[in-house]
């Protein structure tokens, strides 16, 4: 399996990045290390039918068994108790997070109704970009028929850039579609 985005990494992004930031020992630059899909249930966690729905569906976006996180400790307010399943993650790494991206930059985001581009303003400061989906149906392996309930899910790339330039330079060099402008 040729995965086209790793290949523009190491042939067009590594020199550009390079070049750009003057850093000339290939180890110090930045790279991907991993991307958590995330989805927290909400409502939902009382209903094990859509809790495992939202998994299988997580499952099948991700191509990796996605688990379900439990409460860690009870919350009155909310009406959780202690290990209530309360969402869902999956943590990938590799191949899979080079075909996830790869499938989220050029298949799911240009389906996205009225999308301008993601905003900037998602970095944490340390190198990591978050941003949120309103919902799983811009998946081409999501089947509607099969959906329970529509829900959103959060994503994170973990870079190993230590600051936000630098994170920013190779997500925007990989060809992720920020926002033009300032948002």
């Amino acid at each position: 399996m040729i995965l086209e985005l790793k290949k523009k990494y190491n042939e067009e992004v590594v020199p550009a990045l390079k070049e750009e930031l003057g850093i000339k020992n290939p180890m110090l630059l930045p790279k991907l290390e991993k991307i958590v899909i995330s989805v927290g249930a909400g409502e939902g966690s009382r209903d094990s039918k859509l809790m495992q729905n939202i998994q299988d569906t997580i499952s099948l976006i991700a191509g990796q068994h996605a688990v379900v996180t439990k409460a860690k400790r009870s919350e009155a307010g909310f009406k959780i108790r202690e290990g209530m399943p309360v969402g869902v993650k999956v943590t990938l790494r590799g191949d899979r997070m080079w075909n996830f991206l790869e499938k989220l930059i050029y298949i799911a985001l240009p389906r996205v109704k009225d999308f301008r581009g993601l905003s900037r303003n998602g970095f944490d400061g340390r190198g990591s970009y978050n941003f949120g989906l309103n919902e799983q149906l811009m998946f081409p392996e999501v089947d509607y028929d099969n959906i329970i309930k529509t829900h959103g899910m959060n994503i994170t790339i973990v870079t190993t850039s230590k600051n936000d330039k630098e994170a920013y330079k190779l997500l925007e060099l990989l060809g992720f579609p920020f926002a033009k402008g300032r948002s």
